[in-house]
């Protein structure tokens, strides 16, 4: 089923601040992309996809990437070394997606030493290479070719990366405000607005936004047309529609989407765990967390929280 593609420079130009939902190895699968939709995500990302395996293997394509009609704005992030490889997978995905994104940030030891992730940012050729063999080779003029980058310790080597990239015709940027050697410091917003000055391409902030609140403030102190967020969205998918902990609808809704798409259980449960942190006591978690099937998951949540009907009554009743 080939699907229209959304225009994604378009959807920049309206002056809001897009809000995305990152790409997350396990996490960000169909059926979670289908619930941040509900909750106000403008665009999702597929979790990354390592580019060789990808074209090596019917399998691997048929397993690492579902979409549906429903599943758009949509782009696909790829781990890749080479040009060719990059812009091979994208033409197969193009019909279902409307761009894909090199990953240039992963700082995990395994995709750095396969030559993925972190290690491009200190590649500027070879990045500028790939999104232009995307752009020459993808028959869309609208599917986008954008990358995902962590910055250097010496702002000017990622600023010059960052033009190599605009010149070479990248669609959009997105900066994760920390080095490939920090994990939990503070995010260097300074940086990000730096890089967003220094460029015409639209630029996304990624980096500890766990609220609404915090899209707008990082909106205010970099000026970026975006922001995307991972963990805040995964402890609440309803974080984007400006709720602060994971409303009870939100759960529901997961379950149906989960269930409907066959999610496997453990992905099932962990998606709920992370849900229901912040919104239930120690003993209850203890009880959840320990249980092992999909039947016994939702007697608990009917038990616990009631059922989806009495959500509506009550909601209705405090209107």
């Amino acid at each position: 089923m080939k699907m229209t593609t959304t225009n994604m420079m378009d959807m920049f130009e309206e002056g809001k601040v897009l809000k995305i939902c990152a790409p997350m190895v396990r996490y960000s699968k169909l059926a979670f992309r289908s619930l941040v939709r509900k909750f106000d995500c403008d665009i999702c990302f597929t979790p990354m996809i390592v580019a060789p395996d990808f074209m090596r293997s019917v399998k691997a394509r048929d397993s690492e990437f579902t979409t549906n009609e429903a599943d758009r704005p949509l782009i696909v992030q790829f781990a890749a070394s080479d040009a060719q490889t990059l812009a091979d997978a994208a033409c197969v995905v193009a019909p279902f997606s409307d761009g894909v994104d090199l990953n240039c940030g992963c700082p995990q030891r395994w995709a750095m030493s396969e030559g993925y992730g972190a290690c491009l940012i200190n590649k500027p050729e070879l990045v500028k290479d790939m999104v232009r063999h995307v752009r020459n080779q993808v028959d869309n003029p609208n599917y986008t070719a954008s990358i995902k980058i962590r910055i250097h310790k010496d702002l000017r080597r990622t600023v010059d990366l960052c033009q190599k990239a605009e010149a070479a015709g990248v669609s959009w940027i997105t900066v994760h405000g920390r080095t490939a050697e920090e994990r939990h410091q503070p995010v260097h917003f300074d940086a990000i607005k730096t890089i967003k000055d220094s460029l015409s391409v639209p630029v996304v902030a990624n980096g500890d936004i766990k609220t609404l609140r915090d899209v707008e403030t990082t909106h205010q102190l970099t000026g970026v047309d975006g922001v995307m967020a991972a963990r805040g969205l995964l402890s609440n998918p309803a974080m984007f529609a400006g709720y602060n902990e994971t409303p009870l609808e939100c759960v529901w809704e997961w379950v149906d989407f989960a269930t409907n798409q066959g999610t496997p259980f453990t992905c099932f449960h962990q998606h709920l765990i992370y849900m229901l942190e912040r919104v239930s006591s120690q003993p209850e978690r203890k009880v959840f967390n320990s249980l092992h099937s999909t039947a016994a998951v939702i007697d608990y949540l009917h038990n616990t929280y009631g059922s989806p009907d009495t959500q509506t009554i009550v909601k209705e009743c405090s209107v």
